[in-house]
C-alpha cells in the first residue's frame, strides 16, 4: 500500500472493531477502508476478479468518445451480461414468483428510501464486497442474534431473491463509477461534499472531532440540498474511491438532489453554517 503506514490509535482500533467484519472481497482490509488514515490517504479500491470477469466492457468504454457513448455501452453490457431483458426469461418453464431485480431498480429504490427493501439488499452487498457492518437500516442494528439484527438479514434474503447476480452487477456498477470518475475527475482523490442530518454519531479520536458514517450512506455536492436531510450539515472530503454511484452516472438513477452513494466508516468534517 505504498510507503504511507495505515496506523490507528487504541480508541480508533475499538471503533473500527465495532463497525467492520474480518473479511472482505476487495483488496483493502475493512479496518484500513473504514479508517481516518484511509480518508487521509486513499488508493483504488479493487474487487477480487472484477477486472477479469468485466474486461471486455471496460475496454469498450477506454476507446469511447463521450459520457453518453459510454453510458449506452455499459446499459447494453449490463443486460446481456445479466440477461435483464424480459425476451431472456422466454425459455423459462417456470413462471416468476415476482418481477426481478435489477441494478436499475436497487437505485430507484435507494433514491425512494434508503432504508426499504432495495436499501437492504446495496448495505448486504457493502457488507460482502468491503466488510463494512450495517448500523442502522431503517432502526440501529444491533449485534448478531439480536432481533434488530435478524430482522435485516430476513429483509436482505427478501432483496436478493429471483435475481440475476445481483451482486455481480452492482459490482460491474461501482466499477464503472470509478472508471468514470476518473474521466470526469482525473487528478483528483477526493471530492468535497456535504452530508445533511438530524443526528449524526460522533467521537472524539486523537482530539479530532470523528463522525461515524453508516456502511452506505447518501451525500450531495451542494450543502443546501443536504439541509434536506436534516438541520445539522456537515462538509467531508470523501475519497473518490469510496464513490459507489453518482447523480449524472446514469440518466434517471439519483437525479435531483446532485447525490452520491458512499462507502461509510469514520470520517472528520466540518459543521456547516449557514
Amino acid at each position: 500500500m505504498g510507503s504511507f503506514q495505515y496506523v490507528s490509535g487504541k480508541t480508533e482500533e475499538a471503533l473500527l472493531k465495532e463497525i467492520t467484519l474480518a473479511f472482505s472481497h476487495c483488496n483493502i482490509p475493512p479496518r484500513i477502508l473504514a479508517s481516518l488514515s484511509y480518508q487521509q490517504r486513499p488508493i483504488p479500491i479493487d474487487i477480487d476478479n472484477l477486472q477479469v470477469w468485466n474486461k471486455e466492457l471496460f475496454q469498450a468504454l477506454d476507446i469511447s468518445h463521450s459520457i453518453d457513448e459510454r453510458v449506452a455501452t455499459f446499459q447494453e453490457y449490463m443486460q446481456v451480461r445479466f440477461r435483464l431483458s424480459k425476451e431472456d426469461d422466454r425459455f423459462n418453464d417456470d413462471p416468476p414468483t415476482r418481477a426481478k431485480v435489477d441494478y436499475k431498480k436497487l437505485l430507484l429504490g435507494w433514491l425512494f428510501d434508503s432504508d426499504n427493501e432495495q436499501g437492504a439488499a446495496w448495505r448486504s452487498w457493502v457488507e460482502s464486497r468491503f466488510g463494512l457492518i450495517t448500523r442502522y437500516h431503517g432502526e440501529p442494528i444491533g449485534p448478531p442474534d439480536s432481533e434488530s439484527e435478524l430482522r435485516f438479514r430476513q429483509l436482505c434474503a427478501k432483496a436478493i431473491h429471483n435475481t440475476n447476480e445481483l451482486y455481480s452487477q452492482l459490482d460491474a456498477l461501482y466499477q464503472f463509477c470509478q472508471h468514470e470518475l476518473n474521466f470526469r475527475f482525473p487528478s483528483a482523490s477526493h471530492l468535497t461534499l456535504y452530508r445533511g442530518c438530524a443526528d449524526l454519531p460522533e467521537y472524539s479520536i486523537e482530539d479530532k472531532e470523528v463522525h461515524l458514517f453508516n456502511n452506505l450512506s447518501s451525500l450531495t455536492s451542494d450543502p443546501e440540498s443536504a439541509l434536506r436531510f436534516g438541520t445539522k450539515v456537515y462538509e467531508v472530503r470523501v475519497p473518490k474511491f469510496k464513490v459507489v454511484c453518482f447523480d449524472s452516472l446514469l440518466p434517471g438513477s439519483l437525479n435531483g438532489e446532485q447525490e452520491y452513494m458512499v462507502l461509510g466508516g469514520l470520517y472528520q468534517g466540518r459543521k456547516v453554517n449557514f
